[in-house]
């Protein structure tokens, strides 16, 4: 292994040691001004609380100009079904395996705490006079998973330099120039309630029905892999229940699923009242269903789950954005009748997966939406939506699309303001600088792609006039689920990539 491999990945480990969920970076900002303090480097933070780390140029680079080395600080947190993980407070444990870096049931926030590890390596090499750099400024965002907050919350003049290398992407080897727009959209149904006697209904139990055990993924990296959504799996598991055993046989109480905006749902779940006299055609129609699915989906999520189960206990976890909230299933009503049906309508009808296939560049996914969150409130159900496109007028149209289907079923529809596409510029010399070093370094060239996933480039280039942006980072497979894994070689062919595009900079 590298040295300077297995330096990123001490301080990588060190980083993980700190819990950082999207929206609770605070601790983490705080260890880096500390870093920054003992390793003798000014640093400062703005207000949404995004860190910049100043790193003085190397002697004969002092005429250079400035880099902007870039990453998020937050993570996505999520975890394996049985896993007793809490994000708020337990270290990440990383897990070597062979030539990958996993976590242990755990997404392990390579995406984007190796970018952090890197950066700092980077600082602390050219300190002891072990490699030569222009001036760097590791600027370092909060809340980049749930709706890029800190870059959108950049002041003017928070830093100086005018060439970025953002390293927030998951294939070595390959420069990413281009990106997608984003926007969320908020749907609310409000929620009818009709009280119910399980007694006086005679035969009436509280069962669980629960679709599990599937891939999910990044929303923007994985949309194109049709992967199953947990979230409309369910749906159609309870339509196809209802009219199997007869709607008044069946009763909602409860619906959950899915975790972050960004992340294709990999299971969701439901709590019923259903009538036991019909508990056979239930599980006969709940096994029929997923012999289906698991021909439908035999490629993308072979592991598919669904259980039915009677249930006692009514309290169970739900996990948002990285935050637990404990919830209690209510045991005196149900959903009205009206309410099932604009649910499912709403559910089944709700747009999911890619929408449009780019034009210009062939097999890039143009335009996406994602099916995110749904959850059971007080007065309605909650519904997140996450539209992607790297063509403006199209994320207004599938966001068009988004808000139709809601007010067809009576929901009331919140866009957030959502972030700009970055639009690639081939002719860069930022770009052109980083190919001719990559052919000398490896003697192969570089892919160069544009992603329909969402980077802070977007945001950062509107920002910032003349910004010369190019995104790249180490492999990194499963983000965003608990399948998160880093591809440990490629850690170091980014260090000796940057190592000598630095150099070629005096």
């Amino acid at each position: 292994m590298h040295p300077k491999t297995r330096q990123i990945l001490e301080i990588f480990e060190e980083i993980n040691k700190i819990p950082r969920c999207s929206k609770h970076e605070e601790r983490l900002a705080l260890w880096l001004q500390e870093w920054a303090g003992t390793s003798g480097f000014e640093a400062k933070t703005d207000s949404v609380n995004n860190v910049l780390i100043k790193v003085p140029a190397t002697s004969g680079y002092e005429n250079s100009p400035v880099f902007v080395l870039q990453g998020h600080m937050d993570m996505v947190c999520e975890k394996s079904k049985g896993s007793s993980h809490d994000f708020s407070r337990d270290p990440i444990r990383c897990v070597y395996d062979g030539d990958w870096l996993r976590g242990d049931g755990t997404s392990i926030g390579a995406d984007n705490g190796i970018a952090l590890a890197i950066g700092l390596v980077l600082a602390e090499a050219g300190k002891k006079g072990e490699i030569g750099h222009p001036p760097l400024e590791l600027l370092f965002t909060v809340d980049e998973e749930t709706g890029l907050t800190g870059a959108n919350g950049l002041e003017k003049g928070f830093f100086e330099g005018r060439i970025l290398l953002n390293l927030d992407s998951e294939d070595e080897g390959v420069f990413i120039v281009g990106c997608a727009g984003g926007k969320n959209t908020r749907v609310t149904l409000p929620v009818d309630w009709e009280l119910f006697d399980y007694g006086k209904k005679g035969g009436f139990g509280l069962f669980r029905l629960s679709v599990e055990g599937l891939e999910g993924g990044h929303s923007g990296v994985e949309i194109h892999r049709q992967r199953a959504n947990g979230i409309q799996l369910l749906a159609r598991l309870l339509a196809g229940l209802r009219e199997k055993i007869g709607a008044e046989n069946l009763r909602l109480v409860f619906l959950s699923g899915g975790s972050v905006h960004n992340a294709i749902p990999n299971r969701a779940e439901a709590f019923i009242a259903l009538n036991r006299s019909k508990g056979w055609q239930a599980e006969d129609f709940v096994s029929g269903f997923l012999q289906t699915l698991r021909e439908e989906y035999a490629k993308s999520d072979p592991e598919i789950v669904l259980d039915l189960k009677e249930v006692e206990n009514r309290i169970l976890f739900e996990t948002s954005e990285g935050k637990v909230t404990r919830k209690e299933v209510p045991s005196d009503r149900v959903f009205s009748a009206g309410t099932e049906e604009r649910l499912l309508g709403l559910l089944l009808g709700f747009p999911h997966g890619v929408y449009r296939l780019s034009d210009r560049i062939p097999g890039l996914v143009e335009t996406s939406n994602n099916l995110a969150i749904v959850r059971t409130g007080e007065t309605g159900i909650n519904i997140l939506s996450s539209q992607r496109s790297s063509v403006m007028s199209r994320l207004v149209e599938i966001s068009g699309k988004v808000e139709a289907v809601a007010k067809l079923a009576g929901a009331r529809v919140e866009h957030e303001a959502g972030y700009p596409a970055w639009e690639p510029d081939l002719e860069s010399v930022l770009l052109s600088k980083c190919r001719q070093v990559y052919l000398w370094t490896f003697e192969k060239e570089p892919e160069i792609e544009v992603v329909h996933a969402g980077l802070e480039c977007g945001v950062i280039g509107s920002k910032c006039e003349s910004m010369e942006m190019i995104s790249l980072g180490p492999t990194i497979k499963e983000p965003h689920s608990p399948a998160e894994r880093i591809f440990i070689p490629s850690i170091e062919k980014v260090w000796i990539f940057l190592e000598n595009l630095l150099k070629s900079y005096r």
